[in-house]
């Protein structure tokens, strides 16, 4: 048994079940080092270009923790070692203010057509009271169709709404797109 709970395997053998939990104060690394493979992703959306270092951007983390921001972290077991690792990562602000923020979702390739984002989204969602604000690059097409299907789960059939808005600073690229709970 992990230190964050059992873990059972489907009758094919795969690892089914994953938990939630807050990022403790020494795993911040870990979501750092996930947060490159979340900037890889988006780098064909954005046009982003690792620095010099090697490093995509991570400035956006140093604000975490902090009471106005928590960060989650879903962890099953390696499929191939057995030993509990992570396969998704949340970054959540404005815990302190009118309206919660979903700023970095993140789930591993492996397990994205599984259902565990929908699972692990509704799961961050549930944490703390509404409304909340999701946003993401109007580009992204896949984006689009996943927080539509979580606000719809998550907030209900007309208690959410969608807008674009300019990226502050940027006008030659396209607007971002916000998904807002009532």
């Amino acid at each position: 048994m992990s230190a964050i709970g059992p873990f059972s395997s489907d009758s094919d053998g795969s690892i089914a079940d994953f938990r939630v939990r807050a990022v403790l104060g020494d795993e911040w690394n870990i979501v750092a080092w996930l947060w490159q493979a979340y900037r890889n992703d988006l780098a064909v959306v954005v046009n982003g270009l690792p620095y010099a270092d090697g490093r995509y951007q991570s400035a956006r983390l140093k604000k975490y923790p902090s009471s106005d921001a928590a960060g989650y972290l879903a962890w099953r077991a390696h499929p191939k070692t057995g030993e509990v690792a992570p396969l998704a990562f949340a970054v959540v602000e404005g815990l302190e203010g009118d309206r919660r923020s979903i700023e970095g979702f993140w789930v591993a390739p492996a397990v994205r057509r599984e259902g565990t984002g929908r699972r692990f989204a509704l799961d961050v969602l549930s944490r703390h009271e509404g409304p909340w604000t999701i946003v993401f690059q109007h580009d992204n097409v896949g984006a689009l169709r996943f927080w539509r299907n979580v606000a719809e789960s998550a907030f209900g059939t007309g208690r959410w709404s969608e807008e674009e808005r300019a990226v502050p600073g940027l006008s030659d690229v396209p607007p971002d797109h916000f998904i807002l709970s009532l």
